[in-house]
């Protein structure tokens, strides 16, 4: 009988154990999808797939420019880049953030760095969801005080 309850609360114990990692890495993957971003002061618009990399942290690409050429009519590349390797990199597939890891006790994506096209520069950054749909992405040098925030908002 003695071994019967043991066997029980253990098969318990287990389950939730199981449970409790699949909530976690539920809500870790809450993150991935399409998010429509316009940029801050700007009326640059695009979608951008976060996605989970091999090494099993997350990052984000962009897939749509709702402008994807120059004025002059040329498409538009990652010109900005400090690697010149990538210069040539068409603006629809630009790697803009990587290397996010998903923290279950603040309930954000961090740890992580942002690519701004723009300027050419990488920042430090966090991201945390404000609502269902609603992800604020804190792009930042040093502490998160001394940065900009964005609102992505997620269409699939």
């Amino acid at each position: 009988m003695k071994k019967g309850i043991r066997y029980f609360l253990l098969s318990a114990m287990l389950l939730i154990a199981g449970n409790l990692t699949v909530s976690a890495q539920n809500a870790a993957d809450k993150v991935l999808g399409v998010y429509d971003v316009t940029a801050p002061g700007s009326s640059e618009n695009s979608h951008v797939r976060i996605f989970k990399a091999k090494d099993g942290t997350y990052a984000g690409r962009v897939i749509w420019l709702k402008e994807p050429n120059f004025e002059d009519g040329t498409p538009k590349r990652d010109i900005k880049n400090p690697d010149p390797a990538k210069r040539d990199t068409p603006g629809d597939q630009i790697l803009l953030m990587k290397g996010f890891s998903y923290n279950a006790e603040k309930n954000e994506w961090s740890g992580g760095t942002i690519y701004n096209p723009v300027n050419g520069k990488t920042y430090k950054c966090y991201m945390k969801f404000e609502s269902d749909t609603k992800l604020k992405v804190r792009g930042y040098i040093g502490v998160p005080a001394l940065g900009e925030s964005m609102y992505w908002f997620k269409i699939k």
